[in-house]
């Protein structure tokens, strides 16, 4: 294959990428798995600091409780792989601990901070970043994922699951397999136009107009009850929903806990 048809087969792959929740049962040998995760640690990271971790869960028992945990999604329990991506500031700190970063800066005069709310959105980016590569490259071996970013619900459950310290936390989740059937018989879920999306210069707020022109190829149906129109029930349904109010609970409470003065 050629270096023009190279390129061609991973926008194809990145386009009609389609998120798979029934697994084959086959198992992912050793070689793709290492494969995946050696895709994700090729992303790109800010500094070169690789502000992240990644726990491989294969503990059947801790995979069941996750099912729970993250909102009812029995998926996760069958999937053949399965990878927390974790924000993770912890192992910087305690790296500068040993390099006695502290005792330095009160030498030199500087005030030594411990991390605070742009660390862990910096990080948060580093592993994602991480994950989305790591499913580009599943994708490559005709392994399908699913992302559960309902890990950051239950935020002190999951933190004693996985004995998380104080400056890590659960940014995604993602289930990999080998699908169940012939994956192209799913249908592609919808975009948005681009030109709602791609701004150029600067930000472009969008008119009733534009909302309509928007969603007007959108699959999505009306279901919640008492909802007269997409915008309340993608609301009601979704930012408003249960899952949402403890997501933010959650965040609330690993940032309480993530900016705590010890």
């Amino acid at each position: 294959m050629d270096e023009k048809s190279q390129k061609n087969h991973t926008l194809d792959l990145i386009k009609n990428r389609r998120t798979i929740r029934a697994y084959n049962p086959k198992t992912l040998s050793q070689d793709e798995i290492d494969a995946i995760i050696q895709g994700a640690m090729r992303a790109p990271t800010a500094g070169n600091l690789m502000m992240y971790s990644m726990i491989q869960v294969s503990d059947q028992k801790l995979k069941d409780k996750l099912v729970k945990t993250c909102d009812n999604q029995p998926h996760i329990a069958k999937a053949p792989l399965v990878l927390l991506f974790l924000a993770d500031m912890q192992r910087w700190w305690d790296y500068f601990e040993v390099s006695k970063v502290k005792e330095k800066c009160d030498e030199i005069g500087k005030e030594f901070q411990t991390p605070q709310e742009s660390d862990l959105l910096l990080a948060c980016c580093d592993a994602l970043i991480a994950a989305q590569n790591s499913v580009v490259a599943a994708e490559a071996l005709g392994i399908g994922s699913c992302y559960i970013g309902d890990i950051m619900e239950n935020y002190e459950i999951h933190r004693e699951m996985f004995d998380l310290p104080k400056w890590v936390f659960p940014i995604t989740m993602i289930c990999y397999g080998y699908p169940k059937g012939d994956k192209n018989k799913i249908p592609l879920t919808t975009r948005f136009p681009q030109k709602f999306i791609l701004f150029t210069n600067k930000y472009s707020k969008l008119s009733e107009k534009d909302f309509k022109d928007m969603l007007k190829d959108d699959k999505r149906k009306i279901v919640v009850k008492g909802a007269e129109n997409m915008g309340q029930q993608l609301y009601l349904g979704k930012l408003g929903a249960e899952y949402s109010v403890e997501m933010r609970r959650s965040v609330k409470a690993a940032l309480k806990e993530w900016l705590k003065k010890d």
